[in-house]
């Protein structure tokens, strides 16, 4: 078994892409569930809004490739070039970077950090977490601490969050007379909670499928809230959205947006999915009095203060690739196990069979002396003829490796 990364990412598919291969938070456990019955031994499944990525242990990364299409019920032809898979050394450097933020479309963000947490803690309550997987993600988090502490990484950071405020703002201006409406309840629009409430817009409004968990964020901005249900009588009310939910779905559709456009007498209306698969219907993009904005879109005003962050990902990378070293041994150390078991079981069977023998001489009185002279010529006859065999047997090439080999494994004079 090796371990493999297979995944796709916001450097190798667009957004349209992504979304095909996106996991459903609520069936994760069932995916790899299902993952499992397919010839892998542990698995666990990274999948945000950048990101869909499967660690796992596999004789062939075809087996998880195979499976991930049959998942989604999609081609291999319509995902292939934009998959990478990366195999035991490349897969732990890759989730070394993508812990600590060296991955990330917002270089150097922290929000992935919990994110693969997330996922770990799910693939460990699943049962699809090994001793392999668990000891590579202990680490890994204890690298990304590690990067994080002693570089400047994280620093003069924008987030997507953010970086859609600054957006909202290049357009609206003041957004004090603005009326917001954020859609869903989770991390992602948690922090554009937090970062829109400092610019004090007229109203906040949360929509989401929990009333109560829409209810709790409301309250945490001094807004109120509304079902997802509610949107299509609703949503002309507002002129700046926001939204990321986990649907496999369009929440916002293109006649909604429409009606909603009529009702505002065309004003226009500011919209941000940040969700994948996209929340937002794209055919929303097109309408003359709308501004939709995807993560994709995002790319270029996050490159803020990413020259001194360059700098701190030198320094970072050399910290991984310390720790990737240390743990490549492991990994190596570790597939030699059964071999250095079977040598000692080969070992051991002889010393007990000489063992036997020796017994049996000294009931039948031989001396000990002799007994001893017997026993030891017998053992060192036996853990010589095999290799001596070997050695005879070799030709040309063979010959000299073999020769080089044992050489280096007993201290042998030329």
């Amino acid at each position: 078994m090796q371990l493999y990364t297979v995944g796709i990412n916001h450097t190798t598919a667009p957004i349209a892409i992504r979304e095909k291969v996106a996991f459903d938070p609520d069936h994760l456990s069932q995916a790899l569930l299902e993952l499992m019955e397919h010839k892998v031994s542990e698995a666990a499944i990274l999948s945000t809004c950048n990101r869909s990525e499967i660690y796992a242990t596999a004789r062939d990364p075809k087996i998880i490739i195979d499976w991930l299409c049959k998942y989604h019920g999609i081609k291999l032809k319509t995902i292939e070039s934009h998959l990478y898979v990366y195999e035991n050394q490349e897969a732990v450097q890759h989730a070394f970077r993508v812990a600590s933020g060296l991955d990330s479309m917002v270089l150097g963000e922290p929000q992935i950090l919990g994110q693969m947490k997330q996922a770990i803690k799910t693939a460990e309550n699943t049962g699809t977490l090994g001793a392999l997987l668990n000891k590579l993600f202990q680490k890994t988090f204890s690298v990304a601490k590690e990067v994080r502490t002693k570089t400047d990484i994280g620093m003069s950071s924008i987030s997507m969050a953010a970086a859609s405020i600054k957006l909202a703002e290049s357009i609206f201006g003041d957004l004090k007379t603005s009326k917001v409406l954020l859609i869903g309840a989770g991390e992602m629009i948690e922090l554009c909670a937090e970062h829109i409430k400092n610019r004090q817009p007229k109203s906040m409004t949360v929509a989401n499928r929990s009333l109560d968990r829409g209810l709790s964020l409301a309250k945490k901005i001094k807004g109120d809230a509304c079902l997802i249900s509610e949107l299509s009588d609703r949503l002309h009310e507002f002129d700046i959205v926001l939204s990321s939910t986990a649907s496999q779905l369009p929440i916002v559709g293109l006649g909604m947006v429409e009606r909603a456009l009529k009702t505002r007498r065309n004003r226009p209306m500011f919209m941000v999915d940040l969700a994948v698969p996209r929340d937002i219907e794209p055919e929303v993009g097109k309408l003359s009095d709308v501004y939709l904005y995807t993560v994709d879109d995002l790319s270029h005003l996050i490159e803020e203060g990413l020259t001194n962050r360059q700098s701190a990902a030198i320094e970072a990378q050399k910290i991984i690739d310390h720790h990737v070293k240390d743990f490549t041994h492991w990994l190596k150390t570790r597939t030699i196990v059964p071999t250095i078991k079977a040598l000692r079981d080969h070992a051991e069977s002889y010393r007990v069979t000489e063992l036997k023998k020796a017994q049996k001489l000294l009931n039948q009185g031989m001396k000990p002396e002799e007994v001893l002279e017997v026993l030891s010529k017998a053992l060192a006859n036996k853990f010589v003829h095999h290799p001596s065999q070997a050695l005879n047997e070799a030709k040309g090439e063979e010959h000299e490796l073999l020769t080089k080999t044992l050489k280096k494994i007993y201290p042998l004079k030329d």
